[in-house]
């Protein structure tokens, strides 16, 4: 008697050729021109876990939850989609852990609650202290005087006349805001960057002659402006955090958080290079 081979046995496995996680990470990185140390400071992932996800090594990150969370601010950092990284990831590491199932709810016998009886006392007491307070009330009005007679008449003073017409302050209109393009006056003939930071971020500018103008990070609240004759190149670590006028005029594109943006402006309008 022969035993066949079972159909799983025949089954075959799609080959999977993409490349390793932390060398995508890594490529983009360097693509961007970004060193290690500039995506740890903007992304606050430590130095020695970036080199280890760039090696593949995810022992570091504290378990997968914090692996995926790192390739993903890892990914956004250097200008990637975080999407197919972390499908990689789960399909490397045995995805992602299946949902343990509630347990049965168990029916406990409800106990019906006895009506509430209304309290006459509290009611009664109420009431009886309603009824003093308003004799009382009643009294005092009675006993007072009546003001306004006048000694020679014995009758009531005339009511002081009212004002025919009561001069009314005209509201006071507040002072127009300025539009959100508009910073102060801007020469013509130059190129003026000026950023305000919302958030923290690495920011690097250079003039036309290549010479860096500013190298370093921006602090919540941080403002900074930049000339130059003919041009001055940007990038922007952390984008998202950045509002951006150029000549003065607001950049109105939406940058991400966490993403690498790099801009050039002249003279003029302000158009992306």
């Amino acid at each position: 008697m022969s035993i066949g081979n079972s159909p799983e046995d025949d089954r075959t496995f799609p080959s999977d050729d993409r490349e390793p996680i932390g060398r995508t990470l890594q490529q983009a990185r360097i693509a961007a021109g970004l060193s290690v140390e500039e995506v740890s400071a903007s992304t606050r992932v430590r130095i020695p876990i970036v080199h280890g996800i760039e090696e593949d090594d995810f022992s570091r990150c504290g378990g997968d939850v914090y692996a995926r969370g790192h390739i993903r601010t890892l990914a956004r950092a250097v200008g990637l989609d975080p999407a197919p990284l972390i499908e990689q990831y789960d399909a490397e590491h045995g995805g992602r852990p299946s949902p343990t199932p509630a347990a049965p709810l168990f029916e406990a016998e409800r106990i019906r609650p006895e009506p509430r009886r209304p309290n006459w006392t509290a009611a009664m007491v109420a009431a009886i202290v309603a009824v003093v307070g308003f004799v009382g009330f009643t009294m005092f009005n009675g006993a007072e005087e009546p003001k306004g007679t006048t000694a020679a008449e014995g009758g009531p003073a005339p009511a002081p006349e009212k004002a025919s017409s009561t001069a009314k302050p005209k509201p006071v209109k507040p002072a127009p805001k300025p539009s959100e393009s508009a910073i102060a006056a801007v020469p013509a003939d130059k190129v003026t960057i000026r950023l305000s930071a919302d958030g923290k971020s690495w920011i690097s500018a250079k003039a036309s002659d290549g010479k860096m103008i500013f190298d370093g990070f921006l602090q919540e609240g941080d403002t900074k402006t930049f000339q130059d004759d003919e041009q001055v190149d940007l990038v922007l670590g952390n984008a998202g955090a950045i509002e951006l006028y150029v000549n003065g005029r607001k950049v109105s594109e939406k940058f991400e958080d966490g993403q690498v943006e790099r801009l050039s402006y002249t003279k003029g309008d302000p158009t992306a290079g």
